[in-house]
């Protein structure tokens, strides 16, 4: 039972709202946000032609001011959110946050961009909003880790609600007073359970982009008077008791340095195309590979891992070894690790349907195995280790001590300018395109206009 730790004297969504009108992001955290407008930019050109995207598409009802990456129709600024966040999330090659895990780049810039592109707003005001939703996103993720995911809801979608709340009042100018109201609103908004993880359906890909949306519908509702509850989070009802409601909060984890100091400047960029904690054990697989050691030379692998990915990543294990889709082998721990071996990548071309068919890989993926690890660092920190039972009897062990990509082995700006170039050139775009809409961010990063336009070339 969730029993809360003491209360803040203010009400939590006061301080937030403090934070949100006045906080100024320091030059890492910033320069985090750039590298987070790129690479989410990308994913969303990368994901437009999908049939979840399509699917998305179809939905939407008005035109209106604002972009959809990658499509010549101008939407609303609630569809566009929609629409962009679930592209940018549909392939979980999108940043993510180690100690949550939560994606906050899929919410906060879909939802920045819409509120700018909706009242005119400018580039300085959006990358500060970015910032300010983001951080608040990983904030809390901090406070009750693993509970939420142990209740069956999605931290992202859960989270990402009051998030883009954040951002959204950022990005227009609001004071902490609204702003607070509307975070009392967000809570309301915030859903999205792990059911997905089922069959692989596209449910997960849909909530960053409702969560998006959800943010600007409480600013909004907020902005015209509409009251939300101040104890939206640390409230006898409120989202923590709701969502989390295994483990005693802890808000300090929430409150303590917040706008001093920032704990996205650590956010962490996927070097691979699948689930967050399967990442060091796609590494580990690949180094196995480059020892010289062949599928046929594989009994069996084992796994050392953290209980608290079991229920998501290796369970029930024979569905993970032959996942019914792509994306479900996304969130299959040896799936990832069998795919990237075979193929010495596991990219956006590894995940999708037919590749998950493939006999090969099925049956590699089938030697792997797994067993807890009680000194695994879960959710602290995101390592992998295998060992490997050879024909000749032999045992080799790879170790990777902590995510690619996150704040112990960032990835470099060249690395984030190839991947950025990859994703516009899988969905399509052709060197003109790439180039227009990099300078057209680069614009926007430095504080210029909201110029989208870019990001329509080539459209289908």
């Amino acid at each position: 039972m969730n029993q809360h730790s003491p209360l803040p004297a203010a009400p939590l969504a006061a301080t937030i709202g403090a934070f949100a009108a006045s906080a100024a992001p320091s030059p890492a955290a910033s320069a985090v946000c750039r590298a987070l407008l790129f690479d989410i930019a990308g994913l969303i050109v990368a994901a437009r032609d999908t049939d979840y995207v399509r699917a998305v598409l179809a939905s939407v009802v008005d035109d209106g001011r604002c972009t959809a990456l990658g499509h010549a129709r101008r939407l609303g600024m609630y569809d566009a959110a929609l629409v962009n966040g679930t592209a940018a999330h549909g392939e979980d090659f999108d940043d993510t946050f180690e100690g949550g895990p939560v994606h906050p780049g899929a919410v906060v810039v879909p939802a920045a961009l819409a509120a700018a592109e909706q009242h005119g707003i400018g580039g300085e005001a959006v990358m500060r909003g970015i910032a300010i939703g983001a951080e608040l996103m990983c904030r809390l993720s901090l406070v009750a880790p693993q509970a939420t995911h142990k209740a069956g809801f999605h931290p992202t979608a859960i989270f990402g609600a009051p998030a883009a709340t954040a951002t959204v009042a950022a990005v227009l100018g609001l004071d902490a007073e609204t702003t607070a109201r509307a975070l009392g609103i967000a809570g309301s908004l915030a859903s999205g359970i792990i059911e997905y993880l089922a069959d692989g359906s596209s449910t997960k890909r849909l909530h960053a982009g409702a969560a998006a949306q959800a943010g600007l519908r409480a600013v909004h509702l907020a902005r015209a008077g509409f009251a939300g509850p101040p104890t939206v989070f640390e409230g006898t009802h409120g989202m923590f008791k709701a969502f989390a409601p295994s483990k005693i909060p802890d808000f300090a984890r929430l409150t303590e340095g917040l706008g001093t100091r920032w704990v996205i400047e650590g956010l962490a960029f996927k070097p691979y195309a699948c689930g967050t904690m399967t990442q060091p054990f796609v590494d580990c697989a690949l180094k196995l590979a480059a020892s010289g050691v062949s599928a046929d030379d594989i009994v069996a692998i084992r796994c050392k891992v953290g209980e608290g990915t079991v229920h998501r990543l290796w369970e029930p294990l024979a569905g993970k070894h032959r996942p019914p889709n792509g994306y479900a082998g996304k969130f299959s721990t040896p799936y990832c690790m069998a795919v990237a071996f075979i193929d010495g990548a596991a990219g956006l071309g590894q995940f999708t349907d037919a590749r998950s068919q493939d006999h090969a890989v099925q049956a590699l993926a089938a030697k792997i195995a797994y067993e807890i690890d009680p000194a695994d660092e879960y959710p602290r920190n995101f390592s992998g280790q295998l060992d490997a039972t050879l024909r000749d009897g032999r045992v080799v062990s790879f170790r990777q001590p902590h995510m690619r990509g996150g704040a112990h082995e960032p990835l470099d700006a060249a690395e984030l300018a190839a991947k950025f170039e990859a994703n516009l050139a899988f969905g399509g775009m052709d060197g003109v395109g790439i180039t227009a809409l990099r300078a057209a961010l680069a614009a926007l990063a430095s504080g210029g206009g909201v110029d989208l336009a870019p990001a329509r070339y080539g459209a289908r």
